[in-house]
């Protein structure tokens, strides 16, 4: 009889252990230099990511949620305004948007990539155009699951409309479309460094890139209070949200592993599609887009009884998301259109992600790409 296996969702142990030596000596040197708050590693990260994104400017922040709110700050997003958003997403990106007092706009997703519809963005934006009831300001897009949502038609709409475009790259930081790093494709990319996430620190951390040097200062001024000059001349009402020095540190010895480790998630997530495809609806990959495979996510009407027998063999899953923001008691009060949005909610019930990290070992994924098909078999 076959061996059962406990294995790891992600498995950060085992990517610390890679990088023991590196992460130690950055960290060291911040204790040795104490400057732990915006010391030297802080904007040495911010000039990297520049770099390895192709953007003009970085502004790090204490978090992904907080570069979702300080971009809506930096474009005076608030009460009487729309913004425009998936409803198939974390509650952050909704989140923001109705602390500013905003109202956000819920927009179905593609039941092929999982990313915000273009075809229901505009039946949106016409609805709210036509009932005059809100001033619209942005399009926030989700790259669920690490891919790249489509940016060319998306930039279109958000040109035709006079809308800000913002990029939710949470998850897909390291992807890229159309040979464009994401970071350089919206007018504002947010970026989160949480654990987690395929560039992750070892707390919360994140990131806003873009390309004008206005809203960068802008976004650098409302981070730390809202300041100007100087500590205590306060220009704008802003935010304590600065990311710490050992945190930018971890993430530069990471940064030095990180193309090794995204085209190791390519790897593994070919692996999974090509040994499965033919039992399960594997995730699509446009010819114009790579994914970083935040999570490598499949769609099946049994989910949740193969997810209940995954867990009896020691495979763990997660299900993203099992309800969308349309229908969170919190947000239904947003409605305002009353649309229905049928992708998401049929999303919500057939997606399951399975295991996917860089440090994966072969025949753990050979384990689990066996027992789902055996537990396929017996549906």
């Amino acid at each position: 009889m076959k061996n059962k296996k406990t294995l790891s969702f992600i498995d950060l142990n085992a990517q610390q252990k890679r990088l023991n030596n590196k992460i130690t000596q950055r960290i060291n040197n911040v204790l040795d230099h104490g400057k732990y708050i915006m010391g030297p590693e802080v904007k040495e990260l911010e000039i990297s990511i520049e770099n390895y994104t192709n953007a003009k400017h970085v502004v790090s922040c204490a978090s992904g949620t907080d570069a979702l709110l300080l971009a809506l700050m930096a474009y005076k997003i608030g009460p009487g305004d729309a913004v425009f958003c998936p409803t198939f997403t974390f509650p952050a990106t909704a989140e923001v948007i109705s602390l500013l007092g905003a109202t956000p706009i819920f927009v179905d997703v593609d039941k092929n990539t999982f990313n915000i519809c273009e075809d229901d963005l505009k039946n949106a934006i016409s609805f709210i155009s036509k009932n005059n009831q809100l001033n619209m300001k942005a399009i926030i897009a989700v790259d669920l699951y690490g891919l790249p949502a489509n940016y060319k038609s998306l930039k279109n709409i958000a040109n035709e409309n006079n809308l800000y475009l913002i990029a939710d790259a949470a998850q897909s930081f390291g992807a890229s479309y159309e040979n464009r790093k994401v970071g350089s494709l919206a007018d504002i990319t947010c970026v989160s460094f949480f654990p987690a996430k395929p560039l992750g620190c070892y707390g919360d951390g994140g990131a806003l890139i873009c390309d004008d040097e206005e809203i960068s200062n802008n976004l650098k001024s409302l981070r730390v209070h809202g300041k100007g000059n100087s500590k205590y001349e306060i220009d704008h009402i802003g935010l304590n949200s600065r990311l710490d020095t050992i945190q930018a540190a971890i993430l530069l010895a990471k940064l030095d592993e990180f193309d090794w480790e995204v085209s190791m998630r390519n790897k593994i997530a070919t692996k999974y599609t090509k040994q499965l495809n033919s039992l399960i609806t594997t995730p699509i990959l446009p010819k114009e887009s790579n994914s970083v495979w935040a999570q490598y996510t499949f769609k099946h009407e049994k989910r949740d009884h193969i997810q209940k027998l995954l867990n009896t063999v020691g495979v763990p899953s997660m299900v993203y998301y099992p309800i969308p923001m349309h229908m969170q008691n919190a947000y239904k009060k947003y409605n305002i259109d009353s649309r229905a949005l049928p992708n998401a909610e049929f999303l919500s019930k057939n997606v399951l992600s399975l295991p996917m990290y860089p440090d994966m070992k072969s025949e753990d994924q050979d384990y689990i790409i066996e027992e789902l098909i055996n537990i396929i078999s017996t549906l």
